[in-house]
């Protein structure tokens, strides 16, 4: 799958699954309906969000729309598998009685991919992406990507992709992209105008760009500090600290000054690097959906001057 063909500009399903609070049906379909009414194409769910849900409210979305199945592309995720029982801890909200269960190896690749397609109601899959492999690295190589390959040889799913919420284990993933299949990177909450991490400090996005993986960006809201900086924002799914605030606060500040907003600037400042080829925004509602997409529009640019001017911010050049 050529990367010119995905979106710049796609969706995120996992508030759709109802991440930290419930959303119904109804809400569901009205925001993705939306996103499809904005000219969204691109789709990113997971077995995790909702335990299933976002992705059968997603491919019911994608059924109803009357789009050809090549007008649009989904990505999804292998490395957890549904199994009956409660899961006590999620942070998913409203969902079936089945908890998802890490599984990297063959079969469990392949039982999440023929879930998945039954979900969504698909023949194939776009991109397949190894999920979180945190404390997995050994069986992702070993298992996960073979299987992957062997799955694209078979025409099940188009392209492979890795994501995660850190850098280091991306980058080694995206130093091996010739031998595992790697064609895509997503990382999600460290590109962002709080957390630089991808860029020079670790090398994940040259390393990415030098080896032809073409890079997702997620979370450039840092989980919702750069939406709405106050005392009850979270930053990276915790309570913000007051010194990670202080510096939101700055930059938003700043933003304004410059006649633009915080969140248009953080949805805006992935592509400072020629290395990104989509930027994926969560949304629940149909407002969100409408915002983000005028904050992301050729009438909301950002003068090369404020990047400089919050660079300065981060550096602590600003008070």
């Amino acid at each position: 799958m050529d990367s010119d063909v995905i979106a710049r500009h796609g969706l995120g399903t996992a508030p759709l699954g109802g991440l930290y609070t419930e959303v119904t049906d109804c809400d569901a379909s009205d925001t993705l309906r939306a996103a499809l009414d904005a000219g969204i194409r691109y789709f990113d769910t997971a077995p995790l969000y909702g335990h299933g849900l976002a992705e059968l409210r997603l491919g019911s979305a994608l059924r109803s729309s009357g789009l050809a199945r090549s007008a649009y592309q989904v990505s999804t995720k292998v490395g957890r598998v549904l199994v009956p029982g409660a899961d006590p801890h999620t942070a998913f909200r409203g969902v079936p009685p089945v908890r998802p269960q890490f599984d990297f190896s063959a079969d469990g690749v392949r039982r999440s991919i023929e879930e998945s397609l039954d979900r969504l109601s698909l023949d194939h899959i776009d991109l397949a992406l190894v999920h979180d492999p945190d404390q997995h690295e050994a069986e992702a190589l070993s298992s996960a990507f073979p299987t992957l390959m062997k799955l694209r040889d078979e025409g099940i799913i188009r392209a492979i992709g890795v994501g995660m919420n850190q850098v280091e284990m991306l980058t080694r993933f995206a130093a091996k992209a010739n031998d595992i299949g790697l064609e895509y990177a997503l990382v999600a909450g460290r590109w962002t105008l709080l957390d630089r991490s991808a860029g020079a400090e670790h090398g994940l996005l040259d390393t990415c760009h030098t080896r032809g993986v073409a890079v997702i960006v997620g979370g450039v809201f840092n989980s919702g500090v750069l939406a709405n900086p106050s005392d009850t924002a979270t930053f990276d799914y915790s309570p913000v600290a007051p010194h990670v605030l202080q510096t939101a606060l700055q930059m938003a500040r700043v933003c304004e000054s410059f006649g633009v907003d915080l969140t248009s600037a953080a949805l805006q400042f992935p592509w400072r690097h020629e290395g990104v080829s989509s930027v994926i925004v969560g949304a629940r509602s149909v407002g969100e959906v409408q915002a983000n997409h005028r904050r992301t529009g050729t009438d909301a640019a950002v003068p090369e001057a404020l990047w400089a001017a919050l660079d300065a911010v981060l550096r602590g050049d600003v008070r």
